[in-house]
C-alpha cells in the first residue's frame, strides 16, 4: 500500500485535474480474417462507425479539437489514418490528426493520449478511435529477394543484365507474410505465441483450463448476440459491393472443451497450451469513443456516460510480455486504495487464454505479489464472472490496432447495462508494455 504521503500526493495531484468524460462512442463488428483481403481498409473501418456516431451528435463534426486514431498495420496508400478518416468524416481541413502506434494498446493510447490533452487544459472534446484490417496485412519478398532485384535493376548491360538473371531462384516468389513477422519479438526471437507458452510454464496453466476458458468467452458473446446486448454498441458496416455486416463473426457459441481438445499445439507442438481455439482470433475492425471536457459537455448539452478516473501504463521482460496487465492494473489498484473486490467489472483483452490465466494466477501467488509488485501478500483472487463479461478477444477477434479502445468502449457499456459504477480495462502488448484504465459509470 501507499505511504500517507504517497497518498497525499496523489489526491493533491488529482485534485488539479480536470474531469475527462466519455460521452459515446460506436464500433464496427469484428470481422474474421478468412484468406484474403477482407472488404475494408483501416480507414475505410474507421470512416464506417465513425460516421453513424458523428451523425447522432448534436453538434457539427468540425467542433472536435482533434482526432487521434491508433493503427498497427498502416497501409502505403494510406500514410497517417487518422487524417484520412477526419477529412472523410467530413471534420474540416483545419482538423488535426496522427495516428498512434504500441501495437496492441494503440487503440487505448488514443484514449490515453486524449484523456491527458483534456485533463491537462489543451483540449476539450477529442474523437480517439483504433482501427485495423490484418487481412490487408502486406507479403513482403525476403532480403536476398530484394537483393537481387537490385541487382537487375543496377545491372548496365546486357551480358550483366543476364548474369544476374542467372541467379534467379523459385525460393525469390515465395513471399513473407508481414503480419508473421510483425508478431514475433526482435529483442527474444519470441513470436507472441511462444510468450503465451512460457507464461503457461511458468504459472503451471494447463491445455485443459486454457481450453476451458475460451469456451466460456464463445458462449458469453453468443449469448450477447442473442440477448442483443451488444446492438447499441456496434455499427453496421456496408461493403463496396452492398454486403452489410452487422454482427462479430468469429464466435462459435456450440464449441465444446472436447472439441477444442483436438486441436493441436501451434507454437510448441506437440506439448504446447497455445492452441488456434484458446487464442484470440486475426480480425479486422474498428472502434471510436468521444472524450470531453465539462466545459464541452456544458457547450454542447453532452449527456457524460463516464468518466476516466486513472491510466496506467507497464513494462516488462518481452518475454514475458502477457504478464505485464498485472503491473498497471496493480499501480492502479494502489493508487486509488481500491482492492479487486471493489471494482466492478473488468475488461483484460484475451491475446491468449493462458495468458489472462496467469495474470489472474499472478495475483493469488504471494511470492510474486512480493518480489514482482514489492506487495506485503498477495492481491488476491479475481471473481471471473466479473472479468470480460460478454466474451472476449478469443471469440470476437483481436484487429490489434482497435482492441485496446474497444474494451474500453464496452466496458463502459456493460457497466451500464449492469448498473455497476466502477471498472478497470487492460491489455497486454507486444514487446513487453501493457495499458490500464479505471473507468467510473456516471
Amino acid at each position: 500500500m501507499m505511504s500517507q504521503k504517497q497518498q497525499k500526493n496523489s489526491s493533491t495531484a488529482k485534485a488539479s485535474h480536470r474531469p475527462v468524460f466519455i460521452v459515446d462512442g460506436a464500433r464496427t463488428p469484428f470481422l474474421k480474417v478468412r484468406g484474403g483481403p477482407g472488404p475494408f481498409s483501416p480507414v475505410d473501418l474507421a470512416v464506417q462507425c465513425g460516421r453513424p456516431l458523428l451523425l447522432r451528435q448534436g453538434f457539427s463534426p468540425e467542433a472536435f479539437d482533434q482526432v487521434i486514431l491508433g493503427c498497427v498495420n498502416v497501409l502505403a496508400d494510406e500514410m497517417n489514418p487518422a487524417r484520412l478518416a477526419a477529412l472523410r468524416l467530413g471534420m474540416g481541413e483545419s482538423m488535426r490528426a496522427y495516428t498512434v502506434q504500441i501495437n496492441c494498446g494503440s487503440g487505448m493510447q488514443s484514449i490515453d493520449s486524449a484523456y491527458r490533452s483534456i485533463r491537462e487544459g489543451s483540449r476539450e472534446l477529442v474523437l480517439a478511435g483504433g482501427t485495423e484490417a490484418l487481412s490487408h496485412a502486406p507479403m513482403q519478398l525476403k532480403p536476398d529477394a530484394v537483393e537481387w532485384l537490385a541487382g537487375l535493376r543496377n545491372a548496365g548491360s546486357l551480358k550483366e543484365q543476364a548474369r544476374q538473371l542467372t541467379g534467379l531462384r523459385p525460393e525469390f516468389f515465395k513471399p513473407v507474410v508481414a503480419l508473421k513477422q510483425g508478431l514475433t519479438d526482435p529483442i527474444v526471437g519470441m513470436s507472441m505465441g511462444e510468450t503465451a507458452e512460457l507464461l503457461a510454464h511458468l504459472f503451471s496453466v494447463s491445455r485443459h483450463e486454457a481450453d476451458q476458458y475460451a469456451v466460456i468467452s464463445h458462449q458469453r458473446l453468443a449469448e450477447a448476440q442473442t440477448a442483443g446486448t451488444l446492438n447499441d454498441e456496434i455499427t453496421s458496416a456496408i461493403s463496396p459491393e452492398g454486403e452489410v455486416f452487422s454482427k462479430d463473426d468469429g464466435v462459435r457459441g456450440d464449441t465444446s472443451v472436447e472439441a477444442l481438445a483436438k486441436l493441436d499445439p501451434v507454437f510448441e507442438a506437440p506439448f504446447g497450451q497455445v492452441t488456434a481455439g484458446n487464442s484470440s482470433q486475426v480480425t479486422d475492425g474498428a472502434s471510436w469513443v468521444i472524450l470531453a471536457s465539462e466545459a464541452a459537455v456544458q457547450k454542447h448539452k453532452l449527456v457524460p456516460r463516464a468518466m476516466i478516473v486513472d491510466s496506467e501504463w507497464s513494462a516488462l521482460d518481452p518475454q514475458i510480455m502477457g504478464l505485464a496487465p498485472v503491473l498497471c492494473m496493480t499501480d492502479i489498484l494502489q493508487r486509488n486504495q481500491l482492492q479487486l473486490e471493489q471494482v466492478d467489472l473488468w475488461e483484460i483483452n484475451e491475446a491468449f487464454a493462458v495468458q489472462v490465466l496467469a495474470c489472474l494466477q499472478a495475483w493469488e501467488d504471494a511470492d510474486f505479489c512480493k518480489s514482482v509488485l514489492g506487495l506485503d501478500q498477495a492481491v488476491g483472487s479475481l471473481n471471473r464472472s466479473v472479468l470480460n463479461v460478454d466474451g472476449g478477444a478469443i471469440s470476437l477477434g483481436h484487429p490489434v490496432g482497435a482492441s485496446g479502445n474497444r474494451i474500453v468502449l464496452h466496458l463502459v457499456n456493460a457497466m451500464q447495462r449492469l448498473g455497476v459504477k466502477r471498472g478497470i480495462a487492460s491489455e497486454c502488448i507486444g514487446g513487453g508494455q501493457a495499458g490500464a484504465m479505471l473507468i467510473e459509470a456516471l
